[in-house]
């Protein structure tokens, strides 16, 4: 437990020190807010549906950009040798650096509870769907932290990393939205593989089982893939 405790230390130390981290979340701020106060002011809408509907597409290219330097840079400066001469196990490090992509991504949601309070304040807010779509934006951003930490340990270029998870993630966002490219008979199977649709049921305050299930079976498979890619390169 110490072992963990002390990579996931490490890696926000890293994270938070670093001017590429307030850039990302800054960018993300900017991003849902413009898209946010469009919403509210322009349209008069007292909802949070247009932030949660585009999280997906932007916790898609934003969250590989945060988990692309967990294993890549260490891969590059020859610092993951050091990290194997520690007393730790290649659990304690995929699940140290996993549980730090999660931090970052909930440290990144924080700001923009205000939205909802602001919300609150002016008129009549359904605190249902905005709590489930915090929860639901919370298991997708794990998953596709768990993404990005599987891409970040086949490279050591940051760059791939990016491409690489980002690619996964954008799939994984779009994949029930080109249902008519598939045969009938496995729609069912290739709208279950998508992200989107598991997030949109629990973003209307709908918690299933079978959303659940999905979120975890993707974080454990891609963690246990990484587990796989950093036994082979030792």
């Amino acid at each position: 437990m110490w072992q963990f405790a002390h990579i996931l230390k490490k890696e926000l130390k890293d994270f938070f020190i670093s001017p590429i981290a307030y850039i990302v979340i800054a960018i993300f701020l900017i991003i849902t807010g413009w898209f946010f106060f469009s919403t509210f002011f322009i349209y008069d809408q007292a909802n949070m549906r247009s932030f949660f509907s585009l999280l997906p597409i932007i916790f898609t290219f934003v969250i590989p950009a945060i988990t692309m330097r967990l294993f890549s840079e260490e891969f590059n400066i020859g610092s993951y040798e050091i990290l194997l001469t520690m007393p730790v196990t290649f659990g304690d490090i995929v699940f140290g650096k996993f549980a730090a992509g999660m931090v970052m991504t909930a440290a990144m949601l924080l700001p923009t509870i205000a939205y909802p309070i602001a919300i609150s304040l002016i008129g009549d807010l359904d605190w249902g769907p905005v709590i489930g779509g915090y929860l639901g934006a919370l298991l997708l951003g794990g998953t596709f932290a768990a993404v990005g930490v599987f891409a970040s340990a086949l490279t050591r270029n940051q760059i791939i990393a990016f491409i690489l998870g980002a690619s996964i993630c954008f799939i994984l966002t779009l994949i029930d939205k080109m249902l008519f490219f598939f045969p009938e008979s496995i729609l069912n199977i290739i709208e279950y593989m998508g992200a989107d649709f598991h997030f949109r049921n629990i973003s209307k305050g709908i918690i299933d089982s079978r959303d659940l299930i999905y979120f975890i079976s993707v974080i454990f498979i891609s963690l246990y893939g990484t587990r796989l890619a950093l036994q082979n390169k030792n």
